[in-house]
């Protein structure tokens, strides 16, 4: 494929989520194979081959209410600076638009410098921590919570209906859903590190609080997606040994028509919104 190649795109299945995991892993990203086969049954992703190799890819994620989450943006090394991903970020917006559905993505700063002109409106912005952790838990596990009072507190906060994504997320080996004290996350397994989120609290003390218990119980490095204008909470992460790894900017395409009650501490991830 050279410069002036028109490559196609191609929609994908749920044959393509090893491929599009080694975009991923290729990019360094946590997703893992079940986070690829969430898109690829429940969105639509898109992709662009060169030969039998993968080498793109952007998928949409709707969710009721007349939102989409648009993620998986990747292009392979060796393709990179041909257009790739900004003809397959429009195939999403194209698909959103067919559907009536306002687009969202996180956006890396090199990204968002790419989304901007495409049209997509800055909202708020998340800071990526990550906690590394010894081969030890030194502490008891907080306790366990119920799917449905994740999904309430969840919709309550982004005013969306997110009860797929969620049954997912729990239903997958070694994933909990815990609470404490007015707090409510979720921890699942990722490629290289657990993800805490989404995680609700009523107030910054209880979320780390929260955050300090799960840490406790866990031998392995641990990742999560903190809303920066909750400003108590990753200064509070960051004081206990968290380290801020990227930023990323949330960035709207369209009218908002969802609207929450309140703001999360952590998102379910840049990928789910």
């Amino acid at each position: 494929m050279d410069a002036t190649d028109d490559p196609r795109i191609i929609q994908l299945g749920v044959e393509d989520a090893a491929a599009g995991l080694a975009l991923s892993t290729e990019a360094h990203w946590n997703q893992n194979e079940d986070d690829w086969r969430f898109f690829l049954s429940d969105g639509v992703a898109f992709g662009i081959r060169d030969g039998a190799q993968l080498v793109a890819t952007a998928a949409l994620l709707p969710y009721p209410g007349d939102n989409a989450w648009i993620s998986m943006v990747l292009v392979t090394a060796s393709h990179r600076r041909r257009g790739l991903a900004t003809r397959l970020v429009d195939a999403c917006l194209a698909m959103a638009r067919e559907r009536g559905l306002t687009s969202w993505l996180d956006a890396t700063p090199d990204g968002a410098a790419v989304y901007g002109p495409l049209g997509f409106t800055p909202t708020l912005q998340l800071r990526r921590l990550k906690l590394v952790k010894s081969a030890s838990a030194s502490g008891q596990a907080p306790s366990s919570a119920t799917l449905d009072a994740l999904r309430a507190r969840d919709r309550r906060a982004t005013g969306l209906d997110r009860t797929a994504l969620l049954s997912n997320f729990a239903q997958r080996s070694g994933s909990r859903i815990v609470a404490a004290n007015g707090a409510i996350a979720l921890v699942r397994d990722g490629r290289t590190a657990r993800h805490i989120g989404p995680l609700l609290a009523d107030d910054a003390a209880a979320a780390l609080t929260l955050v300090d218990a799960i840490a406790r119980s866990e031998t392995g490095p641990l990742l999560l997606d903190a809303v920066a204008s909750q400003a108590a909470f990753p200064e509070g992460l960051t004081a206990s040994g968290w380290i801020i790894e990227r930023p990323f900017q949330r960035m709207r395409f369209g009218p908002a028509k969802t609207a929450g009650e309140d703001m999360p501490f952590a998102v379910a991830g840049p990928e789910f919104g």
